[in-house]
């Protein structure tokens, strides 16, 4: 095997360690998907979203839909003045600003509990240099595991590439 192709291999897992940990896909009602009487309020309550993060619906598409809505629309199960509407049964929706989404089925599933509301926070500020110095100053045994997690794969990528036998060879 090449020496460019070990380089090859840890720029493709790379890249996907750095697009998996910049988004989270938020499935909506989990292993249960988008159907009635479940309790959405619960499920997103349980979530935490960032600008940037992704909230899925699954659905069957024939018999149920998503329409993004403002406040009066949630709560009154209207789609007038909807502002989006999806009816794949596997909808990605992006959330790009910092604010609460309203989603509804607009087939009449609204009225049965099919209606979700999420607040979006802004993304964390990465620590300032002043602070890095500042942690780095002080004593710290545990890694974090996206350090290990990338120290790993650079070390596998090298003792593959020390050993001649190719970055697939190891996993």
């Amino acid at each position: 095997m090449s020496t460019s192709a070990p380089l090859l291999h840890l720029t493709t897992v790379v890249l996907f360690l750095l697009s998996s940990a910049a988004a989270t896909d938020h499935i909506v009602g989990v292993n249960k998907g988008w159907n009635p009487g479940i309790n959405y309020t619960l499920w997103a309550n349980n979530q935490t979203f960032y600008v940037g993060d992704l909230i899925s619906f699954r659905y069957q598409r024939n018999q149920y839909n998503v329409f993004q809505v403002n406040e009066t629309g949630y709560d009154n199960c209207t789609i007038e003045g909807a502002t989006g509407n999806w009816s794949s049964g596997k909808d990605f929706i992006l959330l790009d600003k910092a604010k609460r989404y309203y989603f509804i089925c607009g087939t009449g599933g609204c009225f049965s509990g099919m209606k979700v509301s999420v607040v979006v926070h802004p993304l964390p500020q990465p620590p300032t240099s002043s602070m890095a110095a500042d942690h780095s100053s002080k004593d710290s045994s545990a890694p974090t595991a996206a350090r290990g997690v990338v120290a790993a794969v650079v070390f596998g990528v090298l003792v593959s590439v020390w050993l001649g036998s190719g970055w697939m060879d190891l996993v």
